[in-house]
Order: structure tokens, then C-alpha cells, then sequence
């Protein structure tokens, strides 16, 4: 698997996408990713998901505002790879195992129509499904495809709060006391 992998999220509306791109940040954390790069000027949004990090532990940041050209040239000038998301592309299965050779990883997923200039710039245009789908949904399959572990049992250090597994019930342990 990737030691460093982020997410590149494109196209994202404020006023329209908050949610889903929120989920994609959230999904991103939770199965390993680094950061999310938000290629759009939300920065609420971006101080929210990196508020999780505060209060569930890890060190998940998201950027705002980014020119997603600069940071996709920037990554591939530092040795890194980028992968992006579509319904177009190989499928993700014939992808994985070239994807889990690289050392450094960007997944770029987009909210509404990507510029073809992406498939351009992109090491690997995966199809993740060749149907409409979720971009929360194709980010979740792609980690947990390209995961060396078991990325649904990560553990964050260093959270506000803790999640104890329990049968039935909910168990939060609040760290700060």
C-alpha cells in the first residue's frame, strides 16, 4: 500500500456538494488517507473535517482552495502517482496491483464534469464500476482495495474521543477528563 496517500476533490460547489464532499474527507480519513486537497474555496468545510482530527484522533488535514494543476504536477515532480476516480478507465481490479506498488498516491475524484485535462495528468483513470456512482462510495472501495491492512480497523491516536466496539449500545470514552 501507498505510505502517503491524499485526495484531490474537484469541481466542488459550495452551496451544492458540502455534504457529499464532506463525506469524502470523512470516508478518506477513515480508510487512511493523509489530507483532502479541496480544489475550491470552502474553507468552513475544510476546517470542519480537519476539526475531526482534533476530536476523533489521527492527523488528517484538508487544504483549501488549491489550483489542482499545481498540486498534480508538484505531486508527480515528487516522485508521487496519481489515480483518477471515474466510471471511465480500467477497472479497478486490473488497477490495484500497479496502484499498491507506488510509495506516494493521489486519488482525484471529482463533483461535477472533470476536465479531460485530468485523464490526461493522471497515471491511472480507474473505473470503479462502469455505472454513475458515488464518489464517497469509489473512494471507500479504492482504499480498502489498495489497503495493506484492514483499513475498517485503524486506529487514531490522540482524540478528544473514543469509540469502544460493543454489542449492542454505544460506548464513548471522552479523553479530555
Amino acid at each position: 500500500m501507498p505510505e502517503e496517500i491524499v485526495i484531490l476533490r474537484l469541481g466542488h460547489r459550495p452551496q451544492r456538494d458540502k455534504r457529499i464532499t464532506t463525506h469524502v474527507g470523512l470516508t478518506a480519513r477513515a480508510f487512511g488517507a493523509k489530507g483532502m486537497l479541496l480544489a475550491s474555496d470552502d474553507q468552513k468545510l475544510a476546517d470542519n473535517i480537519a476539526d475531526v482530527s482534533t476530536r476523533w484522533g489521527g492527523d488528517f488535514y484538508a487544504k483549501n482552495n488549491v489550483s489542482w494543476k499545481a498540486e498534480i504536477r508538484k505531486w508527480k515532480e515528487d516522485g508521487g502517482k496519481v489515480c483518477h476516480l471515474s466510471m471511465y478507465g480500467i477497472n479497478l481490479p486490473d488497477a490495484v496491483p500497479e496502484i499498491k506498488e507506488c510509495d506516494k498516491l493521489m486519488i482525484v475524484v471529482g463533483a461535477e464534469k472533470v476536465p479531460f485535462e485530468i485523464y490526461e495528468m493522471a497515471d491511472w483513470n480507474v473505473a470503479v464500476g462502469n455505472q454513475p456512482h458515488s464518489e464517497v462510495a469509489a473512494v471507500a472501495v479504492t482504499l480498502d482495495r489498495i489497503a495493506g491492512t484492514d483499513p475498517l480497523r485503524n486506529e487514531f491516536e490522540g482524540g478528544e474521543l473514543t469509540i469502544v466496539p460493543e454489542e449492542c449500545g454505544k460506548k464513548v470514552i471522552d479523553n479530555r477528563q
